[in-house]
């Protein structure tokens, strides 16, 4: 890294680093990853639909919309009954009363619409289509061309309502509007926008159709409907207080607070009247938008963005009774640009590549993640509450195109990174085992500069006679056999999850307890070294195989000991070692040396022995080794040996320095079963042969 880049600031350094490392990752590699980043650009932009506006975006488009009508849901105002607009209905109970349900009848439209002009009204909607002949045709024409309020009679092509209407009904249709030419009475559209299986847009202006009917009929009353000539975006429903009030606090409130969103009333109510009871109904009537139409169980029933939340799929009527709330509230709900929409999915997008770039950990990835989330999810539903049109606004889409960008520049750049740490994972698996080299890796400053003092189980292992024998053989052979016999045993070593300290010459000396403590280290550091003595027999028995003429390869040799030893790396800038000093170290060595003069293989200090877990320890006595002062209690690891003599061995140690004689008893009957044993003669030798304080010292 040049100077510049060292002295920059260390987030720039880190997404240099990064960004090198995707470089690296080879032609196949980023050509995947360009390609997976444009395709979370894609989803980013387009996660409603694709960029036909027709077809929804496969897996993202239906979680868009679900997330869209809980938002919509819950920024809905909740208001009382608004009273500027009448819904005058066909219910089912009418058409019993009728005897007729389909189509409407309209001998008893034609006599509600005359009852309801003499009230003055501001406007007259009806959602319904007479596109099929009837006997009562004539009379409702004539009431319609009568008529001194303005009405819009609904309207619909087979263009644009095609499961509403076919070709022949249209022709019917436009010849019944044909009759109305020269009236207050004229067409307008009842189309609604379905698309996806839920009215939550206005539908689009086509030049083809009459003004929408909430406009048609705004338009001829005068009302506000500039503001959405050529509105298209999100109808802005509305909670009813009524609906959201429970049984118990409907009973203690207003009456006035205590209705639906419309007020409703049954179309038969206008029909049969007595003039003189005509200006007491006009109070409900006077200045009202009057919309006529269906509220009948299977008859125009539309869902809505409110309907995968509470179930309720309402009747048309009451979306344009909706709509023209809308419009005479003002809300025009700003919508937000398609720049503007390229210029957040970008972002996002960015944003995923600069986080994958700089190779956080998981522990701060799962943060962040949640944060995204919460921050995609949120953004659209705080603009919702401030009136903004989040109506194909992505939310999931950011989520998830953040997720793809990040997983494939993480991919690419982690793959040179995984490349490095396989190669650093595998050159310090040949000194310590791979799950400490993992860590060490993940966490670099295991291995600073520097020591500590830690307590640890040292091995210290020696060829017998290698030294001697080199010197009798060729050089190729010594370097042969040398590498041989230590590659075995540092496979024993790292087996077991120790750490290979050095080298000398034939010997090895390996440690448990760091830079990672573990558990159970000290079972693994006494295995260990039971293995290191087998390994060591096995090679001799494989140099034998090898040549006949070849020297006599002597046994190993292993001492163990735990103690204090200041661990960590040593040196300098141009060359470190990670090594443990200390007087543990050379106990451990003075044991393995102690083995010869002991006639033993394996011998463990009691420090060693006691903090092993293991069963296996005979003890052998209480040894001054060479250049100590102080005695060492030895054991020796004999698995399979009996309990009872593991027991008479434990105390002819202990009698050893107040009664010698029983001492030596003791181990005598221990030797009766087992003659062959050279290391309890040698016990024996030793425990006639003590010192003052009950210590045998070596020579």
């Amino acid at each position: 890294m040049s100077e510049t880049a060292k002295q920059a600031p260390w987030g720039v350094r880190v997404l240099h680093r990064g960004w090198r490392n995707v470089r690296e990752a080879g032609t196949i590699q980023i050509l995947a990853t360009i390609v997976l980043v444009a395709f979370a650009l894609f989803i980013a932009r387009f996660s409603w639909t694709l960029p036909d506006g027709e077809l929804p975006t496969p897996l993202t488009s239906e979680a868009e919309r679900a997330l869209y009508d809980l938002r919509s849901y819950f920024a809905a105002d909740i208001v009382e009954q608004d009273d500027r607009v009448v819904l005058v209905v066909f219910t089912d109970q009418t058409l019993i009363d009728a005897r007729k349900r389909s189509p409407l009848p309209r001998d008893l439209l034609a006599e509600a619409l005359r009852n309801l002009d003499q009230m003055n009204p501001k406007a007259i909607g009806i959602d319904i289509l007479f596109d099929q002949p009837q006997d009562e045709d004539p009379e409702l024409i004539e009431t319609l061309r009568g008529m001194n309020t303005p009405v819009a009679v609904g309207y619909a092509s087979v263009a644009t309502n095609e499961a509403d209407i076919t070709y022949e009904q249209q022709l019917y249709l436009e010849e019944f509007i044909a009759a109305l030419d020269g009236s207050d009475a004229k067409p307008a559209s009842i189309r609604l926008d379905n698309t996806f299986g839920a009215t939550r847009v206005w539908p689009s202006i086509e030049a083809d159709l009459p003004p929408l009917l909430g406009r048609a009929m705004l338009e001829d009353a005068g009302g506000p409907v500039d503001l959405f000539k050529g509105y298209e975006g999100s109808i802005e429903y509305r909670r009813s207080l009524f609906e959201e009030q429970s049984a118990d606090e409907l009973t203690k409130s207003d009456e006035n607070t205590s209705q639906p969103l419309f007020q409703s009333l049954d179309i038969a109510a206008f029909v049969d009247l007595d003039p003189e009871v005509i200006p007491f109904f006009a109070e409900a009537i006077e200045g009202k938008y009057i919309l006529i139409g269906g509220d009948i169980v299977d008859y125009d029933r539309v869902e809505t963005s409110f309907t995968s939340v509470t179930g309720n799929v309402p009747a048309g009527i009451a979306v344009h009774a909706e709509m023209i709330s809308q419009m005479l509230d003002g809300r025009v709900m700003p919508q937000i640009s398609p720049a503007v929409l390229w210029i957040m999915a970008c972002i996002v997008v960015l944003s995923a590549v600069l986080t994958a770039l700089l190779e956080w950990p998981a522990r701060r990835l799962v943060p962040l993640l949640l944060l995204m989330a919460a921050l995609f999810v949120g953004i659209p539903v705080l603009l919702h509450v401030r009136g903004v049109d989040t109506y194909g606004l992505p939310a999931v889409g950011w989520l998830v195109g953040w997720i793809i960008a990040f997983t494939a520049v993480t991919a690419a750049a982690r793959s040179v990174g995984r490349k490095q740490r396989n190669f650093a994972t595998g050159a310090l698996g040949k000194y310590i085992p791979k799950d400490i080299a993992q860590q060490i890796i993940d966490k670099p400053e295991l291995l600073s500069l520097g020591g500590e003092k830690r307590e640890i189980y040292v091995m210290f292992s020696d060829l017998e006679g290698f030294t001697k024998m080199s010197h009798a053989i060729e050089p190729e052979m010594v370097a042969k056999l040398l590498n041989r016999y230590l590659e075995m045993l540092s496979q024993v070593v790292l087996d077991h999850g120790g750490v290979i300290d050095k080298f000398v010459g034939d010997a090895v000396v390996a440690f448990w307890g760091a830079p990672i403590a573990r558990d159970n280290d000290g079972e693994r550091a006494a295995k260990a070294g039971y293995a290191i003595w087998q390994a060591g027999e096995a090679f001799r028995q494989e140099v034998a195989a090898m040549d006949e003429s070849l020297p006599k390869i002597g046994k190993t040799r292993v001492g163990l000991h735990f103690g204090e030893a200041v661990i960590g790396n040593f040196g300098g800038e141009t060359r470190i070692q990670y090594t443990a000093l200390g007087d543990s170290m050379n106990t451990a060595a003075r044991l393995e040396a102690a083995n010869k003069a002991l006639q033993s293989s394996v011998m463990a200090s009691r420090e060693f022995a006691e903090r092993s877990g293991l069963d296996w320890w005979r003890a052998m006595g209480s040894v001054r080794l060479r250049g100590r002062a102080r005695p060492v209690d030895i054991f020796e690891p004999v698995p399979g040996f009996p309990s009872e003599d593991r027991e008479k061995l434990a105390k002819s140690s202990n009698l050893a320095a107040t009664d010698p004689a029983m001492a030596v008893q003791l181990a005598v009957e221990v030797l009766t079963g087992h003659p062959q044993d050279l290391a309890l003669l040698n016990l024996i030798n030793r425990l006639d042969n003590l010192d003052e304080g009950g210590t045998y010292v070596l020579g």
